[in-house]
C-alpha cells in the first residue's frame, strides 16, 4: 500500500499521519490488495480550480475523485460487505477534499470537521470501487455504505486527533 496524504490548505492543522493510518484501515477492511492513493487536503480556491477544469463544474466542492487504474472496473461496484477472503482489485487513484467545504457541511450537518474529512476519503475510496452517487438510487446505496463505513472507523479511532500534530509511530 502506498498511501500519500499532501496537505495544500492553511484552514486547519492536520495530523498526516493519522489520516493515513485511517485510509490503511479502511483499505484493509475492504480488502484492496494493493493501493497508489494519493490524498489532497486543499482550499476552496484550489478546489474550484479543480472542480472547473476538469468536470466543468461551476464553484468549489467537497471532494473530487480521478481514478487512474487502467483495469476496466470502472461503473461496477462490488459488494458492500465483499466476499469473505476475496481480495479486491488494486486501486489507483487521487483524491482531492476541500477544507472549507467540510468545515461548512459540518456546520450544517451538525458534525465535526474531522468527520467530514474522513467521510470525503470514504466516498473518494467508494468511487475508486465503482460505486456512482449520479442516479438517486445509487446515490441512496453509496450514502449508505459511506455511513456504515464511517461509523466503523469512528469506533476504531479518534477522529478529534485529525487536527494537530502526529502522535502514532509507524
Amino acid at each position: 500500500m502506498n498511501i500519500v496524504i499532501t496537505n495544500r490548505q492553511r484552514t486547519r492543522k492536520i495530523n498526516a499521519r493519522l489520516l493515513k493510518k485511517i485510509a490503511e484501515v479502511l483499505l484493509a477492511d475492504l480488502k484492496i490488495g494493493e493501493a497508489e492513493l494519493g490524498i489532497n487536503l486543499v482550499a476552496a480556491r484550489e478546489m474550484t480550480l479543480i472542480n472547473e477544469t476538469f468536470l466543468r463544474h461551476e464553484g468549489s466542492t467537497d471532494v473530487v475523485t480521478f481514478d487512474y487504474a487502467d483495469d476496466g472496473r470502472a461503473g461496477s461496484p462490488l459488494p458492500a460487505d465483499g466476499a469473505r477472503g476475496v481480495t479486491r482489485p488494486n486501486l489507483h487513484g487521487e483524491i482531492f477534499i476541500c477544507m472549507d467545504e467540510a468545515m461548512t457541511q459540518s456546520q450544517k450537518f451538525k458534525t465535526t470537521w474531522q468527520s467530514e474529512i474522513v467521510r470525503y476519503i470514504v466516498h473518494g475510496i467508494l468511487h475508486l470501487l465503482g460505486h456512482d452517487d449520479r442516479r438517486v438510487t445509487a446515490r441512496r446505496k453509496m450514502k449508505c455504505e459511506e455511513n456504515r463505513r464511517l461509523a466503523h472507523i469512528a469506533k476504531k479511532f479518534s477522529l478529534a486527533q485529525i487536527g494537530g500534530a502526529s502522535k502514532l509511530r509507524m
